[in-house]
């Protein structure tokens, strides 16, 4: 006797948007608002123009590249940089 794949009554469909990670152009929300604000501030701010659209397309193609391998780049990203100091030799 094998056991049932799912258990009536125990099974809950769930909302795409529940698991995907919230994306602006391909790269996570936060991430991307970071990029654009440090290609702001060289462009805007410093008025170095060509160095703010060279971060921010640089940066933007980077992370984009990055989130289309692991859409959950960042939090592991994150979590590495926290823990890095505990699992050194």
């Amino acid at each position: 006797m094998s056991a049932p794949d799912h258990l009536e009554g125990f099974t809950v469909p769930l909302h795409r948007a529940l698991v995907e990670p919230v994306l602006l152009a391909g790269v996570p929300r936060g991430l991307a608002i970071m990029i654009a604000t440090l290609a702001a501030a060289l462009g805007l701010g410093m008025q170095m123009w060509i160095a703010g659209l060279v971060t921010w397309l640089l940066g933007h193609s980077i992370a984009a590249m990055a989130t289309r391998r692991d859409s959950q780049i960042v939090p592991v990203l994150i979590r590495h940089a926290r823990q890095s100091g505990y699992w050194a030799c």
